[in-house]
């Protein structure tokens, strides 16, 4: 369980790193006071000074502080399951495993369902992982192939 949860906090982390903030990359005091600094401890100190201080919400409410609402949020990183993908194959291949059980969380499968769901992943291992080269997005791709055709799966790929 303590995988499952650390697998899943850095996901979460790891995700969050590559999005664009809402309001635009300079908003808030906390871009502002740190401008030109780059590297992990600046970025989470600018999201902390943002973030607890509630003027990131200000500022795109009023238009100021650096923020702007008219454009379109954006995410440039890669999927989530990407940053556990050499896991989730290996768990794909064994039939179960603790990234299988994180990749199923992240898709929202509910408990009763992710014994069907490790086992349609097994079963479609060949289909899932092709070959060596395979990418993120190509594998992304399959698996949700594979759950929508699955009556029990369908439910959980919108």
């Amino acid at each position: 369980m303590k995988k499952i949860i650390a697998g899943l906090a850095l996901i979460a982390v790891s995700s969050v790193s590559f999005a664009e903030a809402p309001g635009g990359p300079n908003c808030g005091w906390g871009n502002m006071l740190l401008e030109g600094k780059s590297g992990t401890g600046s970025h989470l100190m600018a999201s902390i000074t943002n973030g607890t201080s509630g003027n990131a919400t200000f500022g795109m409410t009023t238009g100021t502080n650096g923020c702007s609402t008219s454009g379109a949020l954006t995410y440039s990183g890669a999927n989530m399951v990407s940053a556990i993908m050499d896991e989730f194959s290996e768990d794909v291949a064994r039939g179960q495993g603790d990234a299988m059980d994180t990749v199923a969380v992240i898709y929202g499968v509910q408990k009763q369902d992710r014994e069907t769901f490790a086992k349609v992943m097994h079963e479609n291992f060949a289909v899932i992982f092709p070959g060596e080269n395979v990418t993120a997005d190509e594998m992304m791709a399959s698996m949700e192939k594979i759950m929508k055709a699955d009556s029990v799966l369908s439910k959980y790929i919108a």
